[in-house]
């Protein structure tokens, strides 16, 4: 059942939000060669338990971290370890969430370790790209999936033939970490349930530099692609308000990202 909220249950809400934004800062400060994913999860978690927070991600479903630390050919879900050293020209996806009175939050990044290559640049842009390119159609009145059309017109449009990974997508967020509806980063505009006041959803794009298959490892966690190419994640969660977007994970609500798009996001 997709859960629609008050205007003071957004609020709440925006307070989560605002811890998983803080925690995601600090873990991107940390990111240099030689530091372990470990050694930023419990950045991640030490951040969130000084606002009063609780990891969402640690012990869902028994995953052992508070972040997603997904390197290289790692799309998503990768655990974090004491013994994964991170390497200059590595790339990383940092996933984060913090439940704060009862409301959850989600939101990720991809940055390079060190010294980015040309090709890992363009790859992150896009997929940051694709995500605003979601968000700013995060409008009252609208359909679901003219979020999706967003993400796929967004990555399409570049000349190099980006993978797209399916199955894996955006959801719903609320009381629950993952709710009703599940958002594809792909499909035909003007389809799935009608965009309404009070509706928060986690708008996140997975794109790959080669083919977008994915294989899961015998963690039961940690998604990769199949032929080995890099792959980069975004994302951020977004209520729907009369007065237009209101991303809950951006410290600014998302007036930068949305610029782009002639979008003004509620302040």
């Amino acid at each position: 059942m997709i859960q629609i909220k008050t205007a003071h249950e957004i609020e709440l809400m925006r307070a989560s939000g605002l811890v998983t934004a803080g925690a995601i800062a600090a873990v991107k400060a940390a990111v240099a060669p030689g530091v372990t994913t470990g050694e930023l999860d419990a950045i991640a978690e030490d951040h969130i338990r000084s606002q009063g927070a609780v990891p969402n991600f640690l012990g869902y479903h028994g995953f052992t971290g508070t972040i997603c630390a997904s390197v290289n050919d790692e799309v998503v879900h990768g655990i974090p370890s004491p013994d994964r050293v991170l390497a200059d020209g590595d790339n990383i996806s940092i996933d984060c969430g913090a439940i704060l009175d009862g409301w959850h939050s989600d939101s990720a990044v991809t940055v390079t370790v060190g010294t980015p290559r040309a090709e890992d640049l363009e790859l992150i842009q896009v997929t940051e790209r694709s995500m605003w390119a979601g968000l700013a159609k995060a409008l009252a009145g609208g359909r679901l999936t003219d979020i999706s059309a967003a993400v796929e017109e967004s990555i399409t449009a570049h000349p190099h033939r980006y993978g797209i990974v399916d199955h894996y997508g955006g959801h719903g967020i609320g009381t629950e970490m993952h709710q009703d509806p599940h958002v594809l980063n792909y499909g035909r505009a003007g389809r799935g349930p009608k965009l309404v006041p009070g509706l928060a959803l986690a708008i996140e794009p997975m794109v790959t530099v080669g083919d977008p298959a994915t294989a899961e490892l015998e963690d039961g966690w940690t998604v990769v692609t199949k032929d080995g190419s890099r792959a980069a994640h975004f994302e951020h969660s977004v209520a729907i308000t009369p007065e237009g977007p209101w991303v809950l994970t951006a410290e600014d609500g998302g007036l930068a990202g949305l610029a782009p798009f002639g979008v003004t996001p509620r302040s």
